[in-house]
Order: C-alpha cells, then structure tokens, then sequence
C-alpha cells in the first residue's frame, strides 16, 4: 500500500523558509521526499538549503515584491523542472493598540502577510497550472480565526490570508489545485522568542492559556502543512486547520 503523505516527485516553493516554521517545514518535505526552494530576504536561507543537499536551493525571496516572486519561480523550475507546492510561510508580528498603530504599522504587517500570500498565490498559480496542478498551504493564524488585544493589524492580515484561501480554493479548484490554511498559536519560533525572550515566560503566559498547557513547536506545524500538500489530502480545499494546542477551542469563558 502507498503512503498518501510521501510527497516523491513533488518540488515546493516556501517563503519565510530561513528560520522558524518554514525552515522546519522545508526539512520536512524534504524528509517526505520532495525537493523545496526556500526563500527568504534573510541571507541565511541559503546555508539552510545547503544543509538538505542536493534536494534545495536557497532564493533571496521578498514577498512584498511580484519579479521577487517570479525569479523565485524561474530558479525552482530551472532547478527541479517543476513547481507545485507552494506554503505561503512568511509574516511579521507587530504589537500595538489601536490609537497607537501607525500607517506605517499597519502597511508592514499588511504589505508582508496580506499582500505577501495573495502574491504568492498569483505569482505561482501559472507554475502549478504548468506542473498539472498541485496544492497551496497558506498560514494564516489563530488570529485569523479570532480577534485578539493589540493585534489590530495581524489580526486584520490574518483574516485576510483565511478569506483569500477560500476565494482561491474555488476559483483554481478548475485547474486541479488545492488551497488551504494552517492557523498556528502560541508556536515556539524566533518571531515570538523575540517578544517573550525567556522559556519559562513562554511557558507561563502563552502555554498556559491553552488546553494543552504548552507552547507548540515549528515541527508540529509542519507536520500539518506536509499532510495538506500531500494526496492524503486529496478531498480538502477550502478548508482552515488549527494548530494551537486547544486555543481556539475555548468559548472564551475562564476555567
């Protein structure tokens, strides 16, 4: 019997992927069998693609940029002869209260998370009709599932990223294609080291609000993106998949 989740033969282009969740998730696809393009603004998404072997290449990637996107492209086909996975990883978290949040606030988080993933999604969309179709793992967050204090701008960048991935699973669904979102919460990466440094600060003020009483990890969201890129998941599209140990669970009531 085939293993659905074995992802032989499928090559993937994946934003954000030099630290964090897309790096995590570009180990494992290549695990599963695919080869992946990581891009990424950072510089160190090359040493990260050196360190899979022949099965990745590193590309200087700015979401925010449409011929960034393209060459991106370019590179994967020229590479691997294909594209037809893409995991629109990459986004920036800015906290902020409303009054406070400035245009300038406002048009990053945006310009990076909103405009980044419906690039993406346009920029690609010709490679994965050219490769016979194939599946886009948008990630959104549990804020885009919900709202939360001093995320005004995630917030409303991460709904977008869930809306858009439903518009898009109709309209490509035509062209053999698959889109959906994975909402992650309270992920141990260094975006969020950056705001609470300490494990144990982590530990207290973002794994203990959820039902599982931990932060999660980058690999359990990969784990989540490779099912949705793979056959196993065939009849999903459309559809949005939390990854937040039981944080969007909760009717909002204190235990």
């Amino acid at each position: 019997m085939s293993d659905k989740t074995r992802l032989d033969g499928q090559v993937a282009l994946i934003s954000g992927a030099a630290r964090g969740m897309g790096e995590a998730t570009a180990r494992l696809l290549v695990e599963r069998g695919a080869q992946v393009v990581l891009g990424d603004i950072l510089p160190e998404v090359k040493e990260v693609a050196d360190s899979l072997g022949g099965s990745a290449i590193g590309v200087t990637l700015d979401v925010t940029e449409p011929q960034s996107w393209r060459d991106a492209v370019d590179a994967g086909e020229q590479a691997f002869g294909r594209i037809n996975i893409l995991v629109n990883n990459a986004g920036i978290l800015l906290i902020e209260g409303l009054e406070r949040t400035t245009d300038d606030i406002y048009d990053r988080v945006n310009g990076v998370n909103a405009r980044g993933c419906f690039l993406g999604m346009r920029e690609v969309h010709p490679a994965l009709k050219r490769a016979g179709g194939g599946a886009i793992v948008n990630i959104s967050s549990v804020e885009g599932l919900g709202g939360n204090r001093f995320l005004v701008a995630y917030t409303g960048s991460k709904f977008a990223v869930r809306g858009m991935t439903k518009a898009a699973a109709i309209e490509l669904a035509d062209d053999g294609i698959r889109v959906n979102s994975v909402h992650p919460g309270g992920i141990d990466t260094p975006m969020v080291r950056h705001f609470v440094p300490e494990e144990a600060d982590r530990q207290k003020g973002i794994g203990r609000q959820v039902a599982m009483k931990r932060t999660g990890k980058a690999e359990e969201v990969a784990e989540a993106v490779a099912f949705l890129a793979s056959d196993a998941a065939s009849y999903i599209t459309g559809a949005e998949l939390a990854v937040d140990g039981g944080a969007t669970a909760t009717s909002g009531f204190k235990h």
